[in-house]
């Protein structure tokens, strides 16, 4: 179980029992080999062929010197632009893509999960529960919606929870929550559904400002998209109830630029993440890793987190990276349950040797998991990058990355990491 943030280890917490403060350790200095014996070289382009722009330094600090006190209500951010208007919505409470920009480029997309246990129901008011009896005129349960959709102002959130995690797909943006599961020990603790919900309305403020799209001065702003989607989760876990959790953050937007001499369009994406999870951008036809974000910590087994009592925070914390990319380039979203299980070189063969298979002819009767436009290339990708992660997850001999930044903690550790383990892959084409 993963710790969470410095000041939520020494705060009091409503209705909770403090542990003790966990000592605070350098941050973590990968080594360049891998433990697995007969490893392929991995290619990745030099950070220096790349445009890239961040939003803050890269350079990680412990937030010890935090000012530390009783835990309040956080108050969200005020902001001197007008809230953008709502988006329409179908009649399941779903966004209505036709209203969406049409850009040069889309993803196919395929999601897979694995949960570590079943996940905790959502509370009320984001859920309501049937009565005793169907019957009772009092009852506020619906018997017309599933009982596994949750809504927060009138709307369905959207994605998927998995475990702690929470995942979301489109034709344009896909990203991958990890909620910090120590959470599950705590009243009013639901890690699972902050992740969701920082999700659900980061997906929103990303639809909302996309449909500026056509305007000379646009320019995605992933950072203030996800401040914002944090801010309204404050909002929505503090009244009429007080749920608490952290999530870490990773999502990757679609969008394009003209090429100075030629004027066509050309694919590019904004990786924006906070904490562990994880946006790789790898390259099929090459074998080649384009793009790995680069996770970001308080201590080992602690990332940077946004949520109750956290000191991090989008604004802040968040990093992006301006990324060019190539039609046919897989663009991933994953919670640490597949990097803290598989090194980036045997991602990036797993998926190359996927879409092989897929274009031969292969795999196309395993059971998929359905993509946006239903069983395909994408939903094969996902499924197997998830069952490779979940071979080492299970075996308590295997050798992982996990382990390997734990014995260079000097800490005495054995096998894979048993986690939540969810995958989002996305490939680049045109948008016919």
């Amino acid at each position: 179980m993963r710790r969470l943030a410095p000041r939520l280890l020494k705060a009091p917490i409503k209705h909770a029992r403090l542990r003790a403060t966990a000592a605070v350790v350098p941050a973590l200095v990968l080594r360049s080999q891998w433990l697995r014996p007969n490893s392929p070289p991995l290619h990745e382009t030099p950070r220096s062929q790349r445009a890239t722009y961040r939003t803050s330094a890269t350079l990680l600090y412990s937030s010890d010197n935090d000012p530390i006190g009783e835990t309040t209500a956080m108050e969200p951010t005020s902001s001197s632009e007008p809230p953008p208007p709502p988006l329409p919505l179908d009649d399941d409470g779903k966004l209505d893509p036709s209203v969406f920009p049409k850009l040069p480029f889309c993803f196919d997309t395929g999601i897979a999960l694995f949960a570590k246990r079943t996940p905790r129901p959502f509370p009320p008011p984001f859920l309501s529960p049937p009565s005793g009896s169907f019957s009772d005129p009092l009852s506020t349960h619906d018997q017309s919606r599933d009982r596994r959709k949750v809504y927060v102002n009138g709307h369905l959130i959207q994605g998927f929870t998995n475990g702690d995690d929470a995942v979301f797909a489109s034709k344009y943006f896909i990203c991958a929550n990890d909620g910090v599961g120590a959470w599950s020990t705590r009243p009013r603790g639901h890690a699972g559904l902050w992740a969701r919900l920082i999700l659900h309305f980061w997906a929103t403020a990303v639809f909302q400002d996309a449909a500026r799209h056509n305007k000379a001065d646009y320019h995605p702003d992933p950072v203030s998209y996800l401040q914002r989607a944090y801010e309204q989760t404050i909002e929505a876990t503090s009244e009429p109830n007080d749920w608490q959790g952290t999530t870490t953050a990773a999502g990757a937007l679609l969008h394009f630029r003209n090429n100075p001499e030629t004027g066509n369009p050309e694919p590019l994406v904004y990786v924006t993440n906070l904490g562990d999870s994880q946006v790789m951008v790898v390259r099929p036809s090459t074998r080649e890793l384009v793009f790995k974000s680069t996770e970001q910590w308080h201590w080992f087994d602690c990332p940077r987190q946004l949520g109750t009592n956290s000191p991090d925070t989008p604004v802040n914390c968040a990093v992006v990276d301006e990324v060019p990319i190539q039609e046919g380039d897989v663009v991933l979203a994953m919670s640490d349950g597949v990097i803290d299980n598989l090194w980036p070189h045997e991602i990036v063969e797993k998926v190359s040797e996927s879409v092989e298979r897929w274009e031969k002819g292969e795999g196309r009767e395993e059971g998929i998991v359905e993509g946006e436009d239903g069983k395909d290339m994408m939903g094969f990708v996902a499924e197997e990058l998830k069952e490779a992660a979940k071979v080492i997850a299970v075996d308590p001999f295997a050798e992982s990355p996990f382990m390997e930044h734990a014995i260079e903690e000097g800490l005495a550790s054995g096998g894979g990491k048993l986690d939540d383990i969810s995958v989002v892959a996305a490939m680049c084409r045109k948008n016919e």
